[in-house]
């Protein structure tokens, strides 16, 4: 018989009538959100060759074509224009909006076979997000977990002062697909929010916010002299439990450490610049500063503000409203895209922009490039994801819709062999033409591998039903 984890018998389950509120009552609104801390007890396979899972979600649906898989033989007036460029791997072509990318191709593996066929979630922004959190197709009996919740009760964090699962920002409108869904509380993902390229982000609510640390210990010491509601069996069940929720609590609050891992402005004004000082590089900075600092899960999930900074000068992107990868409109347009007859595709930015590709090429070269020279590429499983690609076809709107049936991602770091290509698309890009095709659940099932998860073993609801991780999926062999 397959052993069962139930969530009532986890080390990171809390019951009981004690709110994150009253905890300790003291204004600190950031205890709202220690919903992301874990204190679980690792549970690997011996030998699991990631510590660390850094996902880079750009989301809206990315156009492979003009990206990852060039296709210079596609018809000429449906044809991207940006050429194929060389990479540091002889024989691997990318498009030369990644021109900086292309210089690290020789520590990434492209996967340009990727496929969302589930039917009811195939075209969907929202349930395109959430499949791409929980690695489960949205619409089953249970209201799946992410995948960091997951992961952060299995496994918890290397640092108690921060959380297992953080997500930066976690401010644009998909964030609400987050779930922590059957799981303890305390498995819920921390969202830094804000804007990183303001000169004056932080983090809100890291701190004893208007009491003092005398009044935080006076107040921590009664609560616990309190009995906290926990009795009969569950006193001794799970009052140890409570106690170390209370512990690290108060640890993320007075723990410099806490700060430290936050903060940018320690970081080298050179790398800093390396990355790109709009929000985006920042964003993928703190990606990578969360990682170092001991989080086990990270998803950076950014697109730019419309007035932003850059170089701590306050610009305005003018027509911009949403600036992810939907370019339903005018995708190759040297600004906005908002054009006459326009349609969902309005206010974002053409793909070539600084605010687009050349941001991103730019924060993700940096990205790969610092964790390979700080060491932690090795134990560090990095994954690109985009929900789907976009169509072959240019559309009567100069833009690309929705395309499901084709698109890439990129891994590196923990295992992952660099400098190669998994499977292949026919001339346009539309379908694919390998024996290979790969789902978001085997991109699940990949991250879960790579961990060490033992996904034979399932975990149970609080109403005792079990639960297997990434059961439609399969690890991709060739990352392996």
């Amino acid at each position: 018989m397959k052993k069962q984890i139930h969530i009532s018998n986890h080390p990171s389950f809390r019951p009981g009538p004690v709110s994150r509120r009253n905890f300790i009552g003291l204004g600190a609104a950031g205890l709202a959100s220690l919903g992301g801390w874990s204190w679980a007890a690792p549970s690997r396979r011996k030998g699991a060759a990631a510590k660390n899972v850094l996902v880079i979600f750009e989301q809206g649906g990315m156009s492979h074509i003009d990206t990852w898989d060039p296709k210079p033989d596609a018809a000429a007036e449906h044809r991207s224009p940006f050429k194929p460029i060389s990479t540091n791997v002889p024989g691997v072509h990318v498009t030369e909006l990644l021109k900086q990318t292309a210089q690290h191709m020789d520590k990434l593996t492209l996967v340009r076979c990727m496929t969302q066929p589930t039917p009811g979630v195939a075209n969907s922004h929202p349930l395109g997000a959430q499949y791409i959190y929980t690695g489960e197709a949205p619409g089953g009996p249970v209201a799946m977990p992410d995948m960091g919740s997951v992961i952060s009760m299995l496994m918890g964090g290397d640092a108690g002062h921060l959380p297992s699962y953080a997500m930066v920002p976690g401010t644009n409108e998909m964030e609400s697909a987050t779930s922590v869904g059957f799981l303890p509380p305390a498995n819920k993902v921390f969202k830094t929010g804000g804007n990183l390229s303001d000169p004056n982000w932080s983090v809100p609510n890291l701190g004893l916010i208007g009491v003092d640390e005398r009044r935080f210990k006076n107040r921590r010491d009664l609560l616990s002299s309190l009995d906290l509601g926990l009795t009969g069996a569950a006193k001794t069940k799970d009052a140890g439990a409570m106690q170390s929720f209370m512990e690290r609590a108060a640890d993320m609050l007075t723990n410099p450490l806490t700060r430290q891992a936050f903060d940018l402005e320690s970081e080298p004004v050179q790398l800093r610049e390396r990355y790109g000082t709009g929000h985006r590089g920042q964003a993928y900075l703190l990606g990578r500063k969360l990682i170092e600092s001991g989080v086990r899960f990270v998803t950076v999930d950014c697109r730019e503000p419309m007035d932003s900074w850059r170089n701590g000068k306050p610009i305005h992107y003018g027509g911009g409203s949403n600036m992810n990868w939907d370019h339903h409109d005018d995708i190759y347009s040297d600004h906005h895209t908002n054009i006459k007859g326009g349609g969902p595709g309005a206010g974002r930015f053409g793909i070539h922009t600084w605010p687009m590709m050349g941001s991103l090429d730019q924060a993700f070269s940096a990205l790969i490039d610092d964790l390979h020279r700080r060491g932690l590429l090795e134990e560090t499983l990095v994954c690109f994801v985009t929900e789907f690609g976009r169509t072959p076809k240019i559309n009567e709107r100069k833009g690309r819709d929705h395309w499901t049936h084709a698109f890439s991602f990129a891994f590196a770091g923990a295992g992952v062999p660099g400098g190669q290509v998994i499977g292949s698309t026919d001339k346009d890009g539309g379908y694919i033409t390998s024996s290979e095709a790969y789902t978001l659940d085997d991109y699940a099932a990949t991250v879960y591998e790579k961990l060490g998860i033992d996904r034979a073993k399932p975990i149970e609801t609080p109403d005792g039903r079990p639960i297997y991780l990434a059961k439609e999926g399969h690890p991709i062999p060739g990352l392996f």
